[in-house]
């Protein structure tokens, strides 16, 4: 393993997939080299368009110099992988960066990683023995349903076992659960059979490679 750090700059879609950026950075390390993300925070700002370029270009400047690595996290959405993929690289490129890029493109949307770990689910629910039939799509299927996070709402619900009132108060704390998940994300877990995980991986492979030469 190199001894070198290397500086990062994480730009996620909203303010709650800060998590990423630890895995992303464990990700790296599994892989023999130690990178160090910053966060900015974006939400401080008085405004930021919501675009790729806009948002990096913040990034940059709240940072203060350049990186190694531009680390850029959008979800698919309707628009597609490969659509994404080329919108991010546009963008970075606009800004005249030379740091390497390493696309985030869950499909279609983060809750999908999230979607295959139904320990975790019964965990953040706070009924880690519940019994109720939860529904999870199966990993071949989780990244082809419409609206991953609807679903995870309602396993969140089911999980719970709760009614009336408290069920209610499950459904408000649904931002809180979802960090809490993507948080206990574990990069070797289920997730590995994931399609967009896999290009994750192997974009991060391809800048280590890249830093070896």
């Amino acid at each position: 393993m190199t001894t070198r750090t290397y500086s990062g700059l994480f730009v996620p879609e909203g303010t709650s997939d800060g998590p990423l950026a630890a895995h992303i950075e464990r990700l790296f390390f599994d892989m023999g080299c130690t990178v160090s993300l910053s966060r900015p925070p974006f939400e401080r700002l008085p405004r930021v368009d919501r675009d790729v370029a806009s948002r990096v270009r913040a990034g940059l400047e709240l940072v203060d110099g350049p990186v190694d690595v531009i680390v850029v996290h959008r979800d698919a959405d309707n628009a597609g992988q490969h659509a994404r993929r080329q919108e991010i690289e546009s963008a970075v490129r606009s800004l005249g960066a030379t740091a390497d890029l390493v696309p985030v493109i869950p499909v279609r949307m983060t809750e999908a990683w999230l979607l295959l770990d139904e320990a975790a689910i019964r965990h953040v629910a706070g009924n880690p023995r519940g019994r109720a039939r939860l529904h999870l799509p199966r990993p071949h299927e989780v990244e082809s349903r419409a609206d991953p996070k609807s679903i995870l709402r309602a396993c969140l619900l089911a999980a719970s076992e709760e009614s009336g009132r408290r069920r209610d108060a499950v459904a408000r704390r649904f931002n809180e659960h979802r960090r809490q998940l993507l948080e206990r994300l574990d990069p070797n877990g289920p997730v590995i059979r994931l399609d967009s995980w896999c290009s994750l991986v192997a974009d991060i492979d391809a800048v280590v490679k890249r830093w070896s030469r």
